[in-house]
């Protein structure tokens, strides 16, 4: 098929294919099914991965620290980033159960700690 037998150019096509995603987002915007949520709160931070480290076995990591820091909130290890230490969330499992900063002790009985300078309600 030679140049002048085509119907459309290549051009004319790569521009109704912008046109008509252009065209579908706002079309689901106007129509409210795009959410745009402005609650923070519930958003995961990052995805995290565990690795199992054996004395005998090496692991590959990356050289370069990431700009994120471990802290102890309430007994559970929370990720904070470090432009903005305020902005941190709690680590959970698969299970959204929480990640505890230290190994509980099998004789202390279950008190539920309290953050640093709040009451704990037992004075």
């Amino acid at each position: 098929m030679s140049q002048q037998e085509a119907r459309y150019s290549i051009r004319a096509l790569l521009l109704t294919a912008l046109v008509s995603a252009i065209a579908t987002v706002l079309a689901l915007e106007v129509s409210g099914r795009i959410d745009h949520s402005d609650n923070k709160d519930h958003i995961p931070v990052g995805d995290f991965q565990a690795i199992h480290v054996t004395p005998d076995e090496a692991f590959r990591m990356s050289p370069k620290a990431s700009e994120l820091h471990a802290v102890c909130e309430n007994g559970y290890l929370a990720i904070a980033a470090d432009v903005d230490p305020s902005f941190r969330g709690i680590l959970v499992d698969y299970k959204n159960r929480g990640v505890r900063c230290r190994r509980p002790s099998p004789t202390a009985a279950s008190v539920p700690e309290t953050r640093e300078g709040a009451p704990s309600g037992n004075d």
